[in-house]
């Protein structure tokens, strides 16, 4: 039916991948069947599920490309390509189905063909995906499938908001940790400028110290002396006679000497 709707190059090779798609996913599912291992059984419904996104995807661009070039195309032309992404579309939901079938089996709740986060309230359960598709008509299929990658881009549409925002909250933390450590090391210099400061300081005090004490003691050696003269002169007055002592150079002799010194001038003169 496809060979005979005239499609442009863009809608011809998507097209065709999707038919590839289709036919490598009913290989896998019948290899499935001979296949015994459970971990085999597995891997190889992992392989067939990204096959079935990989469907998706294209029969979502398929949808856009043709919503494209609608106006350059006849209604009958558009009819039957549309008519076309239901089949496509109605097809890979019986693959879906034919999964989920062979999921309940193998007991493998792993790999999910619509399941875009793990854990998130409010997502449809297993049962509640599984639509076979002989129930549905074709413009189910299509708003399911249409529905099902709305709900895609706009999950990748946050994740890219997340990334973006995360990013620029790193930028300016780096920026704030970068401002913070030039503080840092200006503050490292001030404290070592401090740190010279002080050393100079206690130098400093180390050096008027030794001058003070140098000072101190001339002052406490000046201090004797002039305590020894005085006492010598104190003794002087008060013990006259004591030859023990004697006399201080420069100072006068007690009274009674002078008078005895005098007493014998005037007896040198009289003779």
């Amino acid at each position: 039916m496809a060979s005979n709707i005239p499609m442009s190059p863009q809608l011809e090779q998507i097209h065709g991948e999707i038919r590839d798609h289709f036919r490598a996913l009913a290989n896998g599912f019948q290899k499935l069947d001979k296949i015994k291992d459970s971990t085999r059984q597995s891997k190889q419904m992992e392989e067939l599920t990204d096959k079935m996104r990989e469907c998706k995807r294209l029969v979502k661009e398929f949808d856009r490309e043709l919503k494209d070039e609608e106006a350059r195309n006849s209604p009958q032309v558009n009819k039957q390509l549309n008519d076309e992404k239901q089949s496509m579309i109605k097809e890979l939901n019986s693959y879906v189905a034919l999964r989920k079938t062979y999921m309940s089996t193998l007991g493998n709740k792993k790999v999910e063909l619509f399941d875009m986060g793990a854990g998130v309230s409010g997502e449809p359960t297993a049962e509640d995906n599984v639509q076979v598709a002989s129930s549905m008509s074709n413009q189910e299929l299509v708003d399911a499938g249409m529905k099902r990658m709305d709900e895609t881009d706009q999950a990748i549409e946050r994740s890219k908001q997340v990334v973006e925002q995360t990013l620029e909250v790193g930028t300016q933390t780096a920026a704030t940790l970068k401002g913070q450590t030039d503080q840092m090391g200006r503050v490292v210099n001030h404290l070592d400028t401090i740190q010279f400061s002080i050393k100079k300081a206690s130098q400093l005090v180390k050096e008027i110290g030794r001058q003070v004490a140098t000072d101190k003691c001339i002052m406490m050696f000046l201090f004797l002396i002039v305590c020894g003269v005085v006492a010598i002169i104190i003794v002087k007055i008060v013990h006259p006679n004591n030859k023990d002592i004697r006399d201080i150079p420069g100072l006068a002799p007690p009274a009674q000497s002078r008078k005895l010194l005098y007493l014998r001038n005037q007896e040198y003169m009289g003779k």
